[in-house]
This record gives C-alpha cells, structure tokens and sequence, in this order.
C-alpha cells in the first residue's frame, strides 16, 4: 500500500481511509474540497491517496487528493457530460476469460485492453476453466496465448475451481493494487473466493449493494488479500467504457500497431485504405492478428464514444 492515507471505501458522504500504519479512519470532505469545479460526479475515490486533516473532536476530513498516477472513469448514470471516477491508482488489471461456459470474444478483451492501455493500467489476461476444456479448445487457447503475448501482455491459464495456477496470480497480486473484471459467468468471484475464502460475504455484498443502489452512484470498496495487496471490487469495472476516445488515438492503444506506426507512408495513417500502410502489410505477412485488426476496425466504425466495453 502506499505510503500516504488511502481511500478503501466511499459511500458519497462517508469515506473510510486506511492509514499509513494499517489503522482505518472514517473521513469526510472538507467543504473547500467538495466545492472545486468538477468534470467529475466524485471528488474522491476509491484508491485515492489523500491528506487529512482533523478538528478538536478528533474528526477526520480529506483536505486534499494527491495526484492519481491512473483511473478507471465511466459515464454518470444521471446521463449528464461528467463522469464517475471507479477506481484510482492501480497497479494491475486482471480480466478473466473463458472460452466457453461463456465464451469470451476477442472483440471484448481487445476493447479491455485497449481501455486499459489509455488509462495507463497493465493487465493481465486470465483464461479460467481450463479444467473444462476439450483438445480443440486447449489448442484454441495456446493460440490466444501466443497472440497476446507477443503483443507483450501476460497472460495465465487457469483453474479456478481445482486451484491451478492461483499460486502465480496470488504472487503477481503480492504488494500490489489490483482490479479482477469480466463477463458474468466466467468465474470471477469464485476465483477471488479461492484466493481468499475469507473475502467470500463482503464481495457478495458489495454486489448486493449495487444492485439495490443501480441507479444512484456507485459505491467502491478496497480490500486486504490473505495472501498479500489489496482488491478494488467494483462490479461498475466490469463495463468501463472509453470516455471521449478520439478515433485517431485508437491506434495508439493496439501496441502492436502503434509500433508499426512510424513505417506508414502516412503520419496520420488510420491502418484502413491509405496505401504504403505498415500495419496492413504486417497484417498480410501474418505479424499482426486478424482477430486484432478486426477488433480495431469495430472500434474505428463505433460511432458511440461512451459506448461500455463489450456491448
């Protein structure tokens, strides 16, 4: 955790923030604080390293955020321009994926990534039930594997119901900030469960409490892993969208094609029709996948900037 008091819970007026010595504190914001011009619905969030202050009572109150090195934004739900920061300073995004039992598209974990990759937040790619699959999809998963490795992103087949492979996601997780995302289904909290059994009725509860509160803002929670770091569980993360993305900065985020990028005829080359295109002769010579160059063209044609990831 980091060395300054850091922000675990929000709740809108109430924050709990755990400090320095391990020690949690529940804290409010100071007046001046609350009301700074906002692009965004919460001035604090979860993640958030912060500097309190307190009265004669021995009142805590957050009188200053310090600068957040990355976050995770989504629209407001009171479809207003600003939106709702989810978390901040994280050091690792898991996204869990399966493929079957349901399947998980490549469109979907490229649009994760690309996400990602302009909120400046590493991920790692998590491919669970492993214990489920047939010889055609062990084959389809070394395939995946090898893809998105080469781009650079690490990635770890799992089994969240036998336990392989979470003595390795434990290790990554160790000393860090880290968020777990996916589909509905692909066994996210059983593999948050196996990690911490412990964790098992406070995840449920922060789902519950969601989903009572859907339409009012969401509340975050940070907590302490057994075997080491901290999770920021949000199911709001499961959808973060990218929040007025220019369409000539989508390149940017496919690491593979940005790479490619100084080659082009073009400086301002969209990778589409324009001729001497790097990344379309990468494309040919099978140097940059299909799947991905699919999933950058269905980001290119999406006319809905605030579109959530995956749908």
């Amino acid at each position: 955790m980091n060395q300054h008091p850091t922000v675990t819970r929000s709740t809108g007026q109430l924050y709990q923030v755990r400090l320095p010595d391990g020690q949690t504190v529940t804290a409010r914001l100071k007046g001046k604080l609350r009301l700074k011009e906002l692009k965004t619905t919460n001035p604090v969030a979860v993640g958030d390293w912060v500097r309190l202050e307190h009265d004669e009572a021995e009142s805590h109150f957050i009188a200053e955020v310090l600068p957040r090195k990355n976050y995770i934004i989504r629209r407001s739900t009171n479809l207003s321009h600003q939106g709702h920061v989810l978390a901040s300073n994280i050091d690792n995004a898991f996204l869990v994926a399966t493929l079957s039992h349901p399947r998980t598209t490549t469109a979907f974990i490229d649009r994760f990534l690309v996400t990602a990759e302009a909120y400046r937040i590493p991920t790692t790619l998590l491919f669970n039930k492993m214990d489920l699959y047939d010889e055609q999809e062990q084959a389809h998963l070394r395939e995946l594997v090898e893809v998105y490795e080469d781009i650079g992103y690490r990635c770890l087949a799992l089994s969240a119901l036998r336990g392989t492979g979470l003595e390795q996601l434990a290790q990554w997780m160790r000393g860090k900030v880290s968020v777990v995302s996916g589909h509905s289904g692909v066994g996210k909290s059983t593999l948050i469960n196996a990690l911490d059994p412990s964790l098992s009725l406070r995840v449920g509860e922060i789902s519950d409490y969601h989903h009572k509160g859907k339409h009012t803002t969401t509340f975050s929670e940070m907590v302490e892993l057994a075997t080491g770091g901290f999770l920021i569980d949000t199911p709001g993360i499961k959808g973060f969208g990218m929040v007025e993305m220019k369409k000539a900065e989508i390149a940017h985020y496919f690491p593979e094609m940005f790479a490619l990028l100084e080659h082009c005829r073009y400086g301002n080359c969209t990778h589409l029709h324009e001729p001497g295109c790097a990344v379309k002769d990468a494309l040919a010579e099978g140097l940059v996948s299909e799947s991905r160059y699919l999933s950058y063209i269905s980001l290119m044609e999406d006319d809905d900037k605030y579109r959530p990831v995956g749908y």
